[in-house]
């Protein structure tokens, strides 16, 4: 019992602990695809995963940051941004519904942004005390595309690899 006379029994903390995994997980996703972190990226998913990123990629989670990784390779800059989040625990497996906004900049010199707002459906497995995805279907709800004004540089700190600042800034490990 804490303070207020709330108790966790053990499985709910053993759910807690899965689902703060699989958040952390799923930041990992993001992080590694903006800093063009392959390794991170990779170990998002299971070696025998499939996705369907419907019209643009359908097949194995490693083929999918393939794939991705040449698309983001041709951009100026891209950010991903995760927000509503409900996970389902249900022993070594799990379900997840994640609200995912990326941002892409093309490169000069007509810059546009595209803003894509979806949804990640997920499939979880505990595999060696990691949680990775077994399967994942994006649902792509909204699009829009937008010039991107001449002063709207990013700021000089801010890169795609291991020169980035956050890797100064903690051990985070891939």
């Amino acid at each position: 019992h804490n303070r207020e006379g709330i108790h966790m029994s053990d499985s709910d903390l053993v759910e807690l602990r899965a689902q703060l995994a699989i958040r952390d997980t799923l930041s990992r996703y993001c992080r590694g695809l903006d800093r063009m972190d392959r390794a991170m990226a990779y170990a998002v998913f299971s070696e025998d995963s499939r996705v369907n990123y419907h019209g643009m990629y359908t097949g194995s989670g490693h083929g999918f940051v393939d794939w991705v990784w040449e698309a983001h390779a041709g951009m100026q800059r891209h950010s991903h941004q995760l927000s509503n989040s409900l996970i389902e625990v249900d022993g070594n497996r799990a379900t997840s519904e994640t609200y995912v906004t990326v941002a892409l900049w093309t490169k000069p010199p007509d810059t546009q942004e595209i803003i894509a707002r979806g949804r990640y459906l997920d499939r979880w497995r505990l595999d060696n005390g990691h949680w990775c995805i077994s399967e994942r279907e994006h649902i792509l709800d909204l699009q829009s595309t937008n010039g991107v004004p001449d002063i709207a540089a990013p700021n000089a700190v801010s890169s795609r690899d291991r020169e980035d600042a956050s890797y100064g800034f903690s051990s985070f490990r891939s």
